[in-house]
This record gives C-alpha cells, sequence and structure tokens, in this order.
C-alpha cells in the first residue's frame, strides 16, 4: 500500500504536476475541501487541492472536535439535517475512521423534575430512535439517573444544579488529524496536494474558467493549472474567492465565532462529559484523555478571518456557564489552553447579516455554480463533510457522469482505519516488542491508526526517535518527524498547532518543546541557523499576540494585537 507521503518535495512536484492540467482544482484545505478532493480521487478524477495556509489551519482546526447529529437542529424541527449527521456518524464510528472518532457518553442535567425532564427524554428518544435506523448499535441509547446516580458519574456536579439526568451519546474527534487523513487518503489515491499555496486568479476563455493561477507562498513562483471545474470550499472566505471568479452572486457566509478553554484532567472529577442548554447556544464539557475542553459561544464576527482569539469576554462567559453546574468554580488560573474558530454558516438574504442572529442560520450546505467553471459549496458542518464532498463531486460531474463514477466515500475507509481495531488489541505485544509504553501505542493508534507501523519503522531505522519530547512526553520525536515527512508540516506553527495540540495542551503552549522540535525540523528540512531562529521566534511572538488577546475584552481590539503578529508567510489574501 503507498504510504501517502507528504513533504516539501511531493508538495513542489504537486504543483509541477498539475500544471499538466487536472480535472477537479479544489479550492480550501479544511474538513470540506479535503473531503471533496478525496471522494474526486476516489472515483478516478485528476485532482488538485491547494490551501493557502496549513492544511486545517481555518475553521477546521478550531472546533469543539464533535462528530454529532446535532441535537439542538432536532428542538428546531430540522430532521433532514439531524437524519443527514446522525448517519455520518454512524459511518464514521463503524466503517471510515474508528480511529480518529470515538462515541463519547454525555451527561444532560435536569432541573425540572417533569417538564424538563419529559420534553428531554422526548427528544434524545427521537434522536436515538434515527441514530439506530441510521446504524444500528454505533452507539448506546439514552440511560436516566436519579440525582444520587449522576453525581456518582460527575462527582463534581453542583448539588442544586440537577434534580437527576440523562446520559445520551454522540462522538468527538481530533478534527485537524482528520483533514490530515483526508487529504493523505487523497494523495493515496492520486490527488496533487500543495498547503501554503495561494489561488491568485481565475482565467476565462469565452465567459467560462479555464485555468487558474496559483502563487506557491513558500517561494513565489506561480503556476498557472488548466482546470475543467473548480471548487471553492473556502468556508468564511467564500465570498472572497468568488470575487477571483468575477462574481459576488453566489454564495453569501456569515461568520460565527466560537471559543473553547481547555482545563487538565484532574480539575473536573467526572466519569463522562456533559452537556447543558444555555441562554444564548449550549454548552459541552468534553473529555479528553489529558484534559477537558470547554465551550462555545456563538457571536457574530467581523474581523480579521485569518486569525480569530478567545477574548477576555468570550472566557469570562465560558467560566460563567460552567461554573452554573460545577461545584468547584473554576477560575483563569484553572485554564491550560484557548482557541478561537468560525464557523461558515449560509446566510439568508443580503450581506447584512446585523440583524440576524448566527444561531438562527441553517447549518444545512448548498453547492451552487457562481459562474460557468466554478462551483461553490458552503455551510454545513463537520460531521456532514463526506456528503457535502459527495455533493460537490456530483454536481461537478453530472448526473449522467455521477451514474458513471458513482461516489465510493460510503464504504472506504480512511487512512489508518483498516487494520486499526485488530492492532487496538495486540496494542500490549506491539509495545513490547517496540520497547514503548502502552500508553504511547495507544495515543499513537488513535492518532495514526494501522499507520503507526511507518512510525514504528522510523524508530527501528533511527532509535532516537523513539525518545519523549522534554517537556511533552505525551509526543515522541518519531511523531514530529512524521508530521514533516509523512504529513507535509512546513512551520513550527504547523507542528505545534495541526500535527500536535500542543499549541493548547500545555499551559505555556509547547515552548518547552519548543527547541527540541525546531531542531528536529532544521534537519528534516535542511534549515540554517538563522531559519530555525526565525521559526522559533515567530511561534513565540503568535503565543505572545494570543495570551496579550486574552486580558482584553473588546474583539477589534484584542484582534488588532493577534493581527499585529500576522503570518508566517506574507499572504496577501485567503484562498
Amino acid at each position: 500500500m503507498s504510504q501517502a507521503v507528504m513533504n516539501a518535495q511531493t508538495r513542489q512536484n504537486a504543483l509541477e504536476e498539475m500544471t499538466k492540467g487536472v480535472d477537479l482544482l479544489v479550492i480550501g484545505g479544511g474538513v470540506t475541501g479535503a473531503g471533496i478532493a478525496y471522494d474526486a480521487a476516489l472515483r478516478g478524477l485528476k485532482t488538485g487541492i491547494v490551501e493557502a495556509q496549513d492544511w486545517s489551519s481555518g475553521t477546521s482546526s478550531r472546533s469543539s472536535k464533535l462528530v454529532h447529529g446535532g441535537l439542538r437542529y432536532l428542538y428546531q424541527m430540522d430532521f433532514k439535517l439531524v437524519h443527514e449527521a446522525l448517519t455520518e456518524r454512524g459511518l464514521l464510528l463503524e466503517t471510515t475512521a474508528p480511529h480518529l472518532v470515538k462515541k463519547m457518553p454525555l451527561l444532560w442535567p435536569f432541573k425540572q423534575p417533569v417538564i424538563e425532564r419529559a420534553y428531554s427524554t422526548a427528544g434524545v428518544g427521537l434522536y436515538d430512535v434515527m441514530a439506530q435506523i441510521a446504524h444500528r448499535g454505533s452507539v448506546p441509547i439514552q440511560k436516566h439517573y436519579s440525582k444520587q446516580g449522576a453525581l456518582e458519574l460527575v462527582p463534581d456536579l453542583r448539588q442544586d444544579a440537577l434534580i437527576g439526568a440523562m446520559v445520551y451519546y454522540d462522538a468527538r474527534v481530533d478534527d485537524s488529524r482528520l483533514v490530515l487523513n483526508l487529504v493523505r487518503s487523497a494523495v493515496e489515491y492520486g490527488a496533487r496536494a500543495a498547503n501554503r499555496t495561494q489561488v491568485i486568479a481565475m482565467n476565462k476563455e469565452n465567459g467560462r474558467i479555464v485555468s487558474a493561477t496559483l502563487k506557491d507562498l513558500e517561494t513565489g513562483a506561480e503556476y498557472v493549472v488548466p482546470t475543467k471545474q473548480i471548487i471553492n470550499a473556502t468556508g468564511v472566505w467564500t465570498e472572497e474567492t468568488e470575487k477571483l471568479g468575477g462574481t459576488e452572486g453566489g454564495l453569501k457566509v456569515l461568520a460565527s465565532k466560537g471559543i473553547h478553554i481547555v482545563v487538565p484532567k484532574d480539575r473536573i472529577n467526572g466519569k463522562v462529559g456533559m452537556f447543558a442548554r444555555t441562554e444564548k447556544s449550549v454548552l459541552f464539557i468534553i473529555p479528553w484523555k489529558r484534559y477537558w475542553i470547554i465551550g462555545t459561544t456563538d457571536t457574530k464576527y467581523v474581523e480579521d478571518f485569518r486569525h480569530p482569539v478567545a477574548n477576555a469576554t468570550d472566557v469570562d462567559y465560558i467560566l460563567d456557564q460552567a461554573n452554573q453546574v460545577l461545584a468547584n468554580p473554576l477560575t483563569r488560573d484553572d485554564i491550560i489552553g484557548y482557541y478561537a474558530g468560525l464557523r461558515p454558516l449560509l446566510q439568508p438574504g443580503t450581506k447584512d447579516g446585523d440583524s440576524t442572529k448566527s444561531t438562527k442560520v441553517s447549518r444545512e450546505h448548498t453547492v451552487t455554480e457562481a459562474v460557468p467553471g466554478l462551483i461553490i459549496i458552503a455551510g454545513g458542518k463537520l460531521t456532514t463533510y463526506r456528503a457535502m464532498a459527495e455533493d460537490a463531486v456530483n454536481f461537478a460531474l453530472g448526473r449522467d457522469e455521477v451514474k458513471r463514477r458513482p461516489s465510493l466515500t460510503k464504504t472506504t475507509p480512511l487512512r489508518g482505519a483498516v487494520g486499526y481495531h485488530a492492532l487496538w488489541n495486540q496494542r500490549a505485544e506491539l509495545a513490547a516488542k517496540s520497547g514503548l509504553s502502552v500508553d504511547h501505542i495507544e495515543d499513537m493508534l488513535d492518532r495514526y491508526g494501522d499507520d503507526i507501523h511507518l512510525l514504528l519503522d522510523s524508530i527501528d531505522a533511527d532509535p532516537g526517535l523513539a525518545g519523549e519530547l522534554v517537556g511533552a512526553p505525551e509526543y515522541l520525536r518519531a511523531e514530529i518527524a512524521f508530521g514533516v515527512t509523512h504529513e507535509g508540516a512546513l512551520h513550527i506553527e504547523d507542528v505545534m498547532c495541526h500535527r500536535t495540540r500542543l499549541t493548547y495542551e500545555h499551559r505555556d503552549r509547547g515552548l518547552s518543546a519548543l527547541p527540541e522540535i525546531a531542531d528536529l525540523m532544521a534537519e528534516l528540512l535542511s534549515w540554517d541557523d538563522a531559519k530555525k531562529q526565525a521559526e522559533m521566534a515567530a511561534y513565540q511572538a503568535r503565543c505572545e499576540a494570543e495570551e496579550a488577546a486574552l486580558l482584553i475584552s473588546e474583539e477589534a481590539e484584542a484582534q488588532a494585537v493577534r493581527g499585529r503578529h500576522g503570518d508566517v508567510t506574507p499572504l496577501e489574501s485567503v484562498g
């Protein structure tokens, strides 16, 4: 089987190959674009995908990490969306990405003895029925608990915050790793992929777009790529990319900001996650192996789309909501990490969204042709990326061609999925054979699936890669190397924020591991000392800017502080 390699050399090769022409050029390296490239490659289309920043660097690395049916949309009577999402959740859990997507119990505390329990039971009951119809047995159905039973599951719940509870199931995923996996899977089936590559022009003949001009933001070189179709999958940047096609008449997107905080696992005593409704949105307290992720907010956003940040107002809101259900109140001192992301919500009517609350905007996606040769997809959510991708490629092909080239993504596992369950059963043996701890083997299986063999082979070739990172012992040196040699990392920021999650998993944002990571990357990418020092300084400056923004209450002011740091590459616009 191909190793689905992505690195600096394969990136250069991909750009040169794309100049020979492609059937489909995908703009946007988030989960939607990556899903489209994978779907198209599986159908045998000559496919190219480009991303102006790093893979998943926008919305798709800053979500709640949930794969879910959208329980709140059920209460809004959006049955079609919920059914679609539950179907996709089941596929990810059982077939396409069991190494990345894990079922997760969530406790829903009840404050009212009759009305709320009846209301919630009916809603979640329908949710469970729809899930069982879609994928029977993929997750357990709801279970009810007395107040005492709920407190045994989550001893840190406030006793006055509930009279009983329900536990229902959804799922979680490391969103960024899912995107990386999708892009590598697309590459395995022939797609050409290049991150840090910006579309700067779309070129027409007789009113139809026939090629795109790409700029390599690492070198400044430009490439003209002939293409039969372009699919714009740029999320909150949809309207900016539309303009390159000479139109503003396509889809309009409203950006909604959501922030999350991260606290250590031992800070909340609980065996399951938690869900609670709030006046403005919903609150999730999501368990991960070493920490809890808590969010989210849902506020209109009109600042710089590239670098949304959490500010003081955001953090205070999340703490206030969490402390309404937790017996031991969280403070800022408990928080080890923060992140902020933007939801791309389809906007009804005009561009002026001042009177539109983002929570009322549909999460369903739409595919349309803005001008001949330029297809746009917007809306949707992480959970439904596969269905969105299938719809987009179907639209590009047309009905007759779809019959000849149907989508294969429902039945084709992603990279790492095929042997995952068997390897999980053998994890003790793998640990003994490799000399690594069972804990490390489990972590790598849940990050790479059966691609763990590639990492273990690299350790056999260079035993020094078996070492734990100083300051971040949950990661091995081999994982940093793999991020460069197989996952296309070009900058320290790429490793800190997307190949690992050190940027929010450690209170120091991974800075204690920075010198070691820089040394590893410098060797693999042939950096001289000046380049290495510049990379380290750039990541440190990013961390300082984000920390400074946390002390500011006003959105625009906080964003200005972050914006002064800029990018690791001089983006002129986005795409």
